[in-house]
């Protein structure tokens, strides 16, 4: 079994994670944490629950809220996030706004036609972050913008731990 090591993020993935955030607006949280082993998962963390944590004997093998993974792509490392991370954004560009149909069916695997969606702003980047009406984050769709019927692809949504087979 593999050692798991915990730690604060360093500069450099710290920067990574900014980077991220600025293709969609501004990171709000500015404390993270990684727990290294076969892959580098990054929290979000509260800084006087890391004070506690510093303290204990046993380490736990998570903390905080899981924002995504730090893995090595093309010799590159990237950051990649995952729903819950855009909790921690103000999200001002690259999103789009879903009915509530459209909506439903994102959130059980399914692509999204252009008439589905309500709002969207698209700027740089072909990942969009997915909203409902309410202001509630759904997922991570990618843009088609050549197709009525794929207009949205579904990349992850909030279903998927759900649909998961064990």
């Amino acid at each position: 079994m593999e050692s798991l090591r915990y730690r604060r993020a360093s500069a450099w993935e710290y920067d990574l994670i900014l980077r991220e955030a600025e293709k969609y607006g501004e990171l709000r949280h500015s404390f993270f944490a990684v727990v290294e082993g076969k892959f580098k998962d990054v929290y979000a963390v509260n800084e006087t629950v890391w004070r506690e944590l510093e303290g204990l004997r046993i380490k736990p093998y998570a903390y905080g809220t899981f924002i995504g993974t730090i893995r090595v792509d093309n010799l590159v490392e990237k950051f990649y996030p995952n729903v819950e991370f855009f909790y921690f954004v103000d999200v001002q560009k690259n999103y789009a706004v879903l009915s509530r149909k459209a909506g439903f069916l994102f959130t059980t695997g399914k692509d999204v036609p252009k008439r589905g969606v309500r709002k969207y702003r698209w700027q740089g980047t072909k990942k969009l972050v997915i909203y409902d009406e309410d202001g509630n984050v759904l997922g991570i769709g990618r843009i088609n913008p050549g197709s009525e019927w794929k207009f949205i692809m579904n990349v992850t949504d909030v279903g998927e731990f759900l649909r998961r087979k064990r």
